[in-house]
């Protein structure tokens, strides 16, 4: 008779960590590892690395997971190398080499041809992709030998400056909108140059305000004898952000959803308007609004085991 064994009780965890992923571990394998050791209960993660790639991922638990969309919209930053001379199938050093053709260029001509691809630029999504088609991603069309259609999108190359050159290894550091696809950069070079290419290596160095620094490996997160210690708190995801503290009685009325006019409360209320973070006593209530006439409107809050203390 088949014994039923009890479901293993998940803790619940608070705060974000900044994995530097492995080569070989999909974002998704990597943030199932973590929530692993960590027995936490929520997770998620905040933009998918290629396999390939290494690097920052931020792993959003429990109650990071509200803010981790900021992070999915936020600039990001990556170090690479692009192979000049190989083109590949999945325009990097999984796919099969499918052109070969000689390299000679000058400096002259990498200069020339980066100059060309900083700011908005337009990207074909590659066929070895997650985005989806008729619910289906396209990398299985492509493992299909299918080829579809592919709308360009509009992204903007915020940096791009030559590391070195070493033939026939182009080393890069950029810094892009969301959304951009750095294997098609790098191919893109590749062809105006007049010899492909395909990446090499890649590493995330930056996701918004997030950088490398405290960034852990599997490794260390494992061997740790306190792992939980690690996590940095939910609001590392909203430093960017001006922050405003509440009195108890008006955190009391944020935490319910009610708008509060600061500019009569004896509240220090940041410069202009837009999206702050809102705390008591140190503790993050979650974001708001703030706008015309000091009015703060509550965005998304975070949910307390018990709610802070009254006046």
């Amino acid at each position: 008779m088949k014994q039923n064994h009890p479901k293993k009780v998940r803790d619940l965890v608070d705060g974000v960590l900044l994995l530097d992923k492995p080569v070989g571990f999909s974002s998704n394998d990597a943030l199932i590892k973590a929530k692993r050791v960590l027995n936490a209960k929520k997770a998620g993660h905040t933009g998918t690395l290629d396999p390939f790639a290494t690097g920052l991922l931020p792993l959003c638990f429990g109650e990071a997971t509200k803010f981790s969309q900021d992070l999915l919209e936020a600039d990001k930053s990556y170090d690479t190398t692009v192979h000049l001379g190989q083109t590949t199938d999945t325009g990097d050093t999984e796919g099969e080499v499918i052109a070969s053709r000689t390299v000679d260029v000058t400096l002259e001509q990498i200069h020339a041809v980066l100059e060309r691809f900083r700011g908005p630029i337009a990207q074909v999504p590659p066929m070895y992709s997650a985005l989806k088609r008729d619910g289906k991603p396209l990398y299985e069309y492509a493992r299909a030998g299918i080829t579809l259609e592919r709308e360009a999108r509009n992204v903007v190359i915020h940096k791009l400056e030559l590391v070195s050159y070493e033939a026939p290894f182009l080393k890069l550091s950029v810094t892009c909108s969301k959304g951009t696809y750095i294997r098609v950069l790098g191919q893109d070079i590749g062809e105006a140059l007049g010899c492909g290419a395909h990446l090499n290596a890649l590493r995330r160095t930056q996701v918004g305000a997030l950088t490398m620094d405290g960034m852990l490996t599997l490794e260390q997160l494992t061997a740790h004898e306190a792992p939980l210690s690690l996590l940095a708190p939910v609001d590392a995801l909203l430093s960017s952000f001006p922050a405003v503290h509440l009195t108890a009685e008006l955190a009391k009325r944020f935490l319910n959803g009610q708008r509060l006019a600061l500019g009569k409360e004896a509240v220090v209320v940041p410069a202009g308007q837009g999206r702050v973070r809102v705390y008591l006593d140190g503790k993050l209530l979650g974001t708001a609004i703030l706008g015309e006439y000091s009015i703060l409107a509550p965005e998304r809050l975070i949910a307390f085991n018990s709610p802070p203390a009254s006046p």
